[in-house]
């Protein structure tokens, strides 16, 4: 039963979850600190840095502008700082690996195996591989 339990946690996909998890708390840190200095930034553009005193016909929207404003800055950080440099790299990864074809007397033998592996009452060419019979 603890074997069972080791080869779970031990597992590649949650091993590399948890230090997702990890390095995903430690860089939310890093983006709120970035989004406080932007919303500094647009606090001097706007008069304030905090807008949850913002009111519109008597209704206190100001909460919902900050919000608004620190999911862009978040969003924008996310994709610019995460999300476009990961899909170049893979895109840069998937462009050198492409299968090279099979030597042409590789391909030949593979060729006459599967057309003699085709005729009626002979093996199919998976159980030749196999070497069933």
């Amino acid at each position: 039963m603890l074997r069972g339990f080791k080869d779970f946690i031990m597992r590649g996909n949650l091993v590399e979850l948890a230090v997702a998890f990890v390095i995903g708390a430690a860089f939310a840190t890093v983006v709120k600190s970035f989004t406080d200095v932007l919303m500094g930034f647009v606090g001097k553009v706007g008069g304030q840095p905090d807008f949850s005193e913002v009111t519109l016909v008597g209704v206190n929207v100001g909460i919902f502008i900050n919000s608004v404003i620190a999911f862009l800055i978040v969003a924008a950080v996310i994709y610019f700082f995460v999300v476009t440099p990961y899909n170049s790299l893979q895109s840069r990864m998937a462009s050198g690996e492409e299968p090279t074809p099979p030597a042409p007397d590789i391909a030949l033998l593979t060729e006459i195996r599967d057309l003699l592996a085709g005729r009626p009452g002979r093996e199919s060419p998976v159980e030749m591989d196999r070497g069933e019979a």
